[in-house]
C-alpha cells in the first residue's frame, strides 16, 4: 500500500459528534464535490470500515445516516447508489420530485 491510498479525512474518536455522523460527512461531501457521481455505488461498508479504520458496524450507520438524509438509495444485493442531485435547490418535504 502506498502513502497515496491513505483517507483524505481523518475523522476524530475524540470528538462528541458519533463517528457515524463524521463519516456520513465526509461522503456526502465526496457526493457533493462530484468525486461519487450520481447512480454509481458509494464505497461497500468492508471498504469504508477498512478505509477509515472504524467499526462494520459504524460504516453500516454511515450508510443509514446518508440514506435518511436523501443523498443514497440502497438496493438489496447489489449495493448502495448515490441519489441524483436536483440542481439548485432540494425540493420542500411533501413535494415531488420531477
Amino acid at each position: 500500500m502506498s502513502d497515496t491510498e491513505q483517507p483524505k479525512a481523518t475523522l476524530d474518536p475524540m470528538s462528541a459528534r458519533p463517528l457515524y455522523v463524521q463519516l456520513a460527512d465526509v461522503i456526502a461531501g465526496k457526493i457533493a464535490s462530484g468525486e461519487l457521481a450520481p447512480d454509481r455505488p458509494i464505497p461497500s461498508e468492508n471498504h469504508l470500515a477498512e478505509e477509515y479504520g472504524v467499526a462494520r458496524l459504524t460504516a453500516r450507520r454511515t450508510a443509514q445516516e446518508l440514506r435518511e438524509r436523501g443523498l443514497i438509495v440502497t438496493v438489496r444485493g447489489k449495493g448502495s447508489f448515490v441519489v441524483e442531485q436536483p440542481v439548485g435547490q432540494a425540493p420542500a418535504e411533501g413535494e415531488p420530485t420531477t
